[in-house]
Parts: C-alpha cells; structure tokens; sequence
C-alpha cells in the first residue's frame, strides 16, 4: 500500500504534467528570487511570468518557503 502524499507535494504530479517541467526547475527560479518577498509575491509571479494557475503556483510556493525553514 503506497503511502498517499498530502500538503504542497500532492500538487508536483500535475505541475510536471501540465507545464512540462519538473518540478525542480520551479523551485530553482523560486531559489533565485531575492530573499524577503512574501508568499503571495512569489505566488503572483509564478502567475504573471510562468503563467501558472494560482493553485500551482501557491503549492510550489508553500513548498519552497517550508523548505526555506
């Protein structure tokens, strides 16, 4: 019984498939944003220069700021 995935994570199978990047590519351009912006500047622009979906974007943001930590 393979173990279900929760949080921020479960969202990474859907981002690869619809934007055709893995989803270390998304957190590397997260990694070299500068340091201080907030999680909804990061989630608008993922949104406004990647044009991924708010959903999405919000995953990967709350994943890279977790890992931050």
């Amino acid at each position: 019984m393979s173990e279900q995935i929760k949080g921020p994570a479960s969202y990474f199978p859907s981002i690869e498939k619809k934007y055709g990047q893995p989803v270390q590519h998304w957190l590397g351009l997260l990694a070299g944003q500068r340091e201080g912006l907030k999680h909804m500047e990061l989630v608008n622009w993922l949104k406004a220069e990647h044009g991924l979906g708010h959903g999405h974007a919000n995953a990967l943001v709350a994943y890279h700021l977790a890992q931050a930590k």
